[in-house]
């Protein structure tokens, strides 16, 4: 597949999914071409992509890290490697940030939407 297909490809998917974009982040869709098939394929894919529903996995993983943090299951094996448990504590905190982060960006989407 060419370069230019892949181009014009996605051009037909940003265009027919617009509503779904929001207009602050200008060239949201990127692609990137290689010409080298893995071994026994003609052709492969790869998508990657970036949505604020992420935010779930990750409030997923504090809730299950904090539930584990508070009973110190496994801690000893860290402290016994040199880490601090107030690595921990930033880590959860970096986390409930990030969530906090991605649900503002999905609030602000969401009030966009209901402007129009």
């Amino acid at each position: 597949m060419s370069t230019k297909e892949v181009d014009e490809q996605m051009i037909n998917v940003q265009n027919k999914n617009s509503s779904y974009f929001v207009e602050w982040i200008p060239n949201n869709v990127k692609s990137s071409v290689c010409d080298i098939p893995p071994r026994g394929l003609s052709m492969a894919s790869t998508f990657i992509g970036n949505s604020t529903s992420i935010q779930e996995m990750f409030r997923r993983v504090s809730e299950q890290f904090t539930a584990m943090f508070r009973r110190k299951a496994f801690l000893h094996w860290y402290t016994g490697e040199g880490m601090d448990e107030m690595e921990f504590t930033e880590a959860e905190s970096n986390m409930n940030d990030l969530v906090s982060e991605y649900q503002q960006y999905q609030d602000a989407t969401a009030d966009e939407d209901g402007e129009y």
